[in-house]
C-alpha cells in the first residue's frame, strides 16, 4: 500500500470515529414545571439509546395546543386534561414524574425555609389583602423572625400554566374565598400582584424584586439558589421543601383515577409538603410520523427504567414501579401504528 494510499484510509477512518450515526429526534413542548428533568433526560439518553431530545419550556398551554395541533411529536402538562378533552383530540395522557410546587421569597434578613407561611395567609397575600411583609397575620407565624415593612410584590405566572393550576388547587383547598373568587385553572385572573412567563420568569423576578414572593417548581429554587419558605400542611405542622417531604404525600397517590389524573393537594401525613403534583405527557393515539411516537415511548421507558437518580438528584420523585408498569400497559394498548400494531413493543 503506497504511503497515499494509507493516509487516506487513515483519513477516512478517523471521519467514521468522528461523525457517529444520527440520533434518532423527537420534539416536544410544554410544561415548565419539569423542564430541568426532561433536559437532564435527553441528555443522557442521547448518550445511552441515540434518541435526541428537542423540548420547548412554553407552559403547559401550549404543550396542549401544540400536540392538539400536531406540530410537536408529544406535549406535556401539568394540569390534566378532562376525559372529554383527550377523547376529542385522540390523546392518551400518562404521568411521568411528580414534583412539588414552593413558595419562595426576596425578603432581606430572612434565611431559607426561615419563614413560616399557611395557605390562609398566601391567599391573602394573592387576594391583595395582606399588602406588608408585618402584617400581624404574618407576623403571628414567625416569632423571633424580623420582618421588614415592606410592601409585598406578588408574582405569578402570566402564560397557560401547570404550576399555576397546581398552585391555584392549593389556595382553592386553603380558602373557600379563593376557590369562589378565582377558581383553579392554568390561566387564573390574580387579584394582585404581576406576572411573568414561565417557571423561570417567575424566578428571576422573584430574585430581582425586594419583597418580592412567587411559586415555582422546586428545582428552580434550587438551582437558582432562591429562598423557599415552610408551609403548614395539612396535619398542622409546619415543613419545609424537601426530597423527604416530597415523598411522605407521593406515598398517598391514588392512581386508579381515570387517565393517571391523581390529586397530591395537601396530602395528609405530618411530613407531607402540602403541594406535590403529577406532570403529564400527552400522545397521539393516531401518530401522523409512528416511527418518531416509537421514538417517544422508547424515550420515557428508558427514562422510567434508568432516569429516577436523575430525577432525583434535582429532588423530583419517581413514579413508583407500579405506575410505570400501568402506564407500559397503556401505551401497549392505546398507542398504534397504520397497520393496528402496538409502537410501544417495536
Amino acid at each position: 500500500m503506497s504511503l497515499m494510499t494509507k493516509m487516506l484510509a487513515t483519513a477516512a477512518l478517523g471521519c467514521l470515529v468522528a461523525f457517529p450515526a444520527a440520533a434518532q429526534q423527537i420534539t416536544g413542548a410544554g410544561a415548565s414545571f419539569p423542564n430541568p428533568v426532561y433536559q437532564k433526560w435527553g441528555e443522557a439518553a442521547q448518550k445511552a439509546i441515540s434518541i435526541q431530545l428537542n423540548y420547548q419550556s412554553i407552559g403547559s398551554g401550549g404543550g396542549q395546543t401544540q400536540i392538539k395541533n400536531r406540530t410537536v411529536d408529544f406535549g406535556a402538562s401539568d394540569a390534566p386534561m378532562t376525559d372529554a378533552a383527550l377523547k376529542e383530540a385522540n390523546l392518551l395522557q400518562f404521568p411521568a414524574v411528580m414534583g412539588a410546587v414552593v413558595a419562595i421569597v426576596n425578603l432581606p434578613g430572612v434565611a431559607d425555609n426561615q419563614l413560616k407561611l399557611t395557605g390562609d395567609v398566601l391567599t391573602d397575600i394573592y387576594l391583595g389583602k395582606v399588602a406588608k411583609w408585618n402584617d400581624p397575620k404574618i407576623a403571628a407565624l414567625n416569632e423571633g423572625v424580623t420582618l421588614p415593612g415592606l410592601a409585598i410584590a406578588p408574582v405569578y405566572r402570566a402564560d397557560g400554566s401547570g404550576t399555576t393550576f397546581v398552585w391555584a388547587s392549593y389556595l382553592s383547598a386553603a380558602s373557600p374565598e379563593w376557590k369562589g373568587k378565582v377558581g383553579v385553572g392554568t390561566s387564573v385572573r390574580f387579584p394582585a400582584g404581576t406576572g411573568s412567563k414561565g417557571n423561570e420568569g417567575v424566578a428571576g423576578t422573584v430574585r430581582n424584586t425586594r419583597g418580592a414572593i412567587g411559586y415555582v417548581e422546586n428545582a428552580y429554587a434550587t438551582q437558582n439558589k432562591l429562598v423557599s419558605t415552610q408551609l403548614r400542611n395539612k396535619a398542622g405542622s409546619f415543613v419545609s421543601p424537601s426530597t423527604e417531604s416530597f415523598v411522605a404525600a407521593a406515598q398517598n397517590a391514588d392512581w386508579s383515577t381515570p387517565n393517571f389524573a391523581a390529586n397530591l393537594i395537601d396530602q395528609p401525613g405530618a411530613t407531607s409538603w402540602p403541594i406535590v403534583s403529577p406532570t403529564f405527557i400527552l400522545l397521539p393515539k393516531d401518530p401522523k410520523d409512528p416511527a418518531r411516537t416509537a421514538a417517544v415511548l422508547k424515550f420515557f421507558d428508558w427514562a422510567f427504567s434508568n432516569g429516577g437518580k436523575l430525577a432525583q438528584d434535582l429532588e423530583y420523585i419517581p413514579l413508583p414501579d407500579t405506575v410505570q408498569a400501568a402506564v407500559r400497559d397503556a401505551w401497549k394498548a392505546e398507542i398504534k401504528g397504520p397497520d393496528g400494531r402496538s409502537l410501544a413493543s417495536q
